[in-house]
């Protein structure tokens, strides 16, 4: 199977059997072998390349698949005997990982001190591959289909204010009052004046009032939210701490805002190093289910 799948690769007999160290002949009876097994031929044979019928393409297919799931088979056996050691580099976004990393990344540290950590925290858009990043935590939607991705929690929006500032402005319990307030935006999302809110049946409203201040840090709005400024709106992972803790209210709790996905990507299912695949699992751990900063109090 793995001289076949080689000669579809290379193209050729020769090369395949260069790979693994075989005469051209004993590679042909490999081949041949299995098309005799089968009864139905897999290669149209010409003097200069081999051409891959219908069915050997989807033979070709099935038997990469097979050797890949082997060869895994056969890292993860050798890595169970291995310690987990070595340097990962991790990409965050800047506000998420200097709020929600460092007590993950020392929880992980403690159970693989052979390991050590370069994380990156920015929120630009990073190329792992010519960065030489092992595993990048994005939010949102993927704009890279070719990536690995496991979800790690929910990236629930919410709209804030201080209880200071709901004092000088009315409690905001309508769509019209929230469009008349002083807003905090985050200039870095996509449409970063507009809001939008879905009421319980289902009818959306566009928050676009005035934008006091536009940031592109949310930690700076946070802030800002705290110390009276305006109204907010970002993710709970940013705010939903102060809110549990009464230093901000949540407004319109009954109308729905957007969800988006926090997720671990990394380049290839395959070659995954144990490191890794550890990391990854404890992100999973330690973010699964009601993520921290939506925990009330008592849980």
């Amino acid at each position: 199977m793995a001289v076949f799948v080689a000669a579809a690769e290379e193209g050729s007999l020769s090369a395949a059997a260069r790979r693994f160290g075989l005469s051209v002949s004993m590679a042909g009876k490999h081949v041949s072998a299995i098309e005799a097994d089968l009864n139905i031929r897999l290669m149209q044979r010409t003097t200069r390349k081999l051409i891959l019928t219908d069915v050997g393409h989807a033979y070709y297919a099935r038997c990469r698949r097979i050797l890949e799931e082997y060869e895994d088979a056969n890292r993860e056996a050798g890595d169970a005997q291995q310690s987990i050691r070595g340097v990962l580099r991790v990409a965050a976004p800047l506000t998420f990982g200097a709020m929600h990393l460092g007590d993950v990344v020392a929880g992980y540290l403690e159970q693989h001190p052979g390991v050590a950590l370069e994380i990156m925290l920015n929120d630009r858009y990073v190329d792992l591959l010519a960065e030489g990043i092992d595993v990048a935590i994005r939010i949102g939607r993927l704009l890279d289909s070719d990536l690995v991705a496991r979800r790690l929690a929910p990236c629930r929006m919410v709209i804030c204010a201080s209880p200071k500032f709901l004092k000088r402005h009315g409690t905001l319990s309508k769509v019209e009052e929230l469009r008349r307030a002083p807003r905090l935006a985050f200039s870095e999302a996509i449409s970063s004046g507009d809001w939008t809110l879905t009421d319980p049946d289902g009818q959306a409203h566009l928050i676009d009032g005035p934008v006091i201040v536009a940031a592109n840090n949310t930690q700076m709005l946070l802030a800002a939210a705290l110390a009276g400024a305006g109204v907010a709106y970002g993710p709970s992972f940013v705010f939903g701490k102060s809110i549990t803790a009464g230093e901000l209210i949540a407004l319109l709790p009954d109308y729905k805002t957007s969800d988006l996905t926090i997720q671990a990507v990394y380049p290839t299912k395959r070659h995954v190093s144990l490191k890794l695949r550890s990391f990854v699992d404890h992100l999973v751990t330690s973010f699964g289910g009601t993520p921290p900063w939506d925990l009330s109090p008592t849980e």
